[in-house]
């Protein structure tokens, strides 16, 4: 049985539509982040999910059970849902345990001490029982924020962009430490987020959304390597369109010469556009130059060329070891690589 079931939702605030025909399935164990730009409509439907907003059509199921529809509501205290917030909610006023145990009211006194000590063993804070939450790290507020979540055993897991607020240099580190505890206690989660890079790290699908609606459901390596869309590829990374004739299965004809698929092209049409992103592009210097480096700029390891490619400007990175001579002529070398088309 799926954890949860998403159908034909629809939501209208003050008459614009901010869902619209919603359909999602997550099934058991799995962590699946709602992903896109601002105002797509990814939080508002995490509110509903959570029961923070009923929807004017469309029906939600947690575990087989209707919990919204167009005739039934259920309170999201009645959901068995767990919520992580973007600033955690960290009562300020109460310890680390405390917050922990806040939602564990039904339980006896033992049974709650057990269950407290069990998920600080979890989130390897057991050192910090007593500390209030301005006398921890963001990264161990957040583990707090997770243990609490999870303590009441919940159907289903919402975050809501939980590692925005977190360093860079920690976050990953965070991110797959709290994959882990998720995928150990076996719970299904959906994750909202704008960052592809944490998406790619923490999910298992990705929902891109565009408009309110899910323009493509996949695992990572799906959607980039088959985006079905321009604002699907778009949206994964930064490129740029070139102008491609489609040679066979897996080969295209460009101005830079042929480009071998490494998949094969599922399009029909022979003309088209391929999109290249800066680690499909070799720079090197030629007898005679195809492009014109606009800027460039060291950072360490390698140099970044902003280099414009038919009307479009994109930065390639090159080895530090391997600097181009600006004084001679740059062209470009297009990489094997899993070809977006389109026509």
């Amino acid at each position: 049985m799926p954890s949860l079931e998403i159908q034909s939702l629809n939501y209208h605030y003050d008459g614009h539509p901010v869902i619209q025909q919603l359909d999602l399935t997550v099934a058991e164990n799995e962590i699946v982040c709602l992903l896109g730009a601002s105002g797509c409509g990814k939080t508002t439907t995490l509110k509903a999910i959570a029961g923070l907003l009923h929807p004017q059509q469309g029906e939600i199921r947690i575990n087989g059970k209707s919990v919204s529809s167009e005739r039934h509501f259920v309170a999201p205290q009645h959901r068995n849902i767990g919520m992580m917030f973007q600033d955690y909610a960290l009562f300020p006023h109460l310890t680390v345990a405390q917050n922990i145990a806040f939602g564990l009211s039904k339980l006896s006194k033992t049974e709650k001490q057990n269950r407290v000590a069990h998920m600080l063993e979890l989130v390897h804070l057991e050192q910090y029982a007593g500390r209030f939450p301005h006398e921890l790290s963001g990264g161990q507020q957040q583990r707090v924020a997770i243990a609490r979540a999870l303590a009441y055993h919940p159907n289903l897991l919402l975050l809501d962009e939980p590692f925005s607020n977190i360093d860079a240099q920690v976050r990953f580190q965070l991110i797959k430490d709290i994959r882990d505890i998720i995928k150990d206690q076996q719970v299904s989660a959906i994750f909202v987020s704008h960052s592809k890079d944490e998406a790619f790290a923490f999910a298992d699908r990705l929902a891109i959304m565009h408009q309110g609606q899910i323009a493509q459901l996949g695992t990572p390596k799906e959607l980039f390597q088959h985006p079905n869309s321009r604002q699907v590829a778009e949206f994964l990374g930064q490129g740029a369109y070139v102008a491609a004739q489609r040679h066979n299965g897996a080969q295209v004809e460009t101005a830079f010469g042929s480009v071998e698929s490494l998949i094969d092209i599922q399009s029909s049409a022979q003309a088209g556009q391929i999109y290249l992103r800066p680690s499909h592009i070799e720079l090197f210097n030629a007898e005679q130059g195809q492009i014109e480096v606009a800027q460039h700029r060291f950072v360490g390891t390698e140099y970044l060329y902003a280099i414009e490619l038919e009307g479009q400007m994109l930065e390639v990175a090159m080895p530090s070891d391997k600097p181009l001579d600006l004084s001679r002529p740059v062209s470009l070398k297009i990489k094997p690589h899993a070809i977006n088309f389109f026509s």
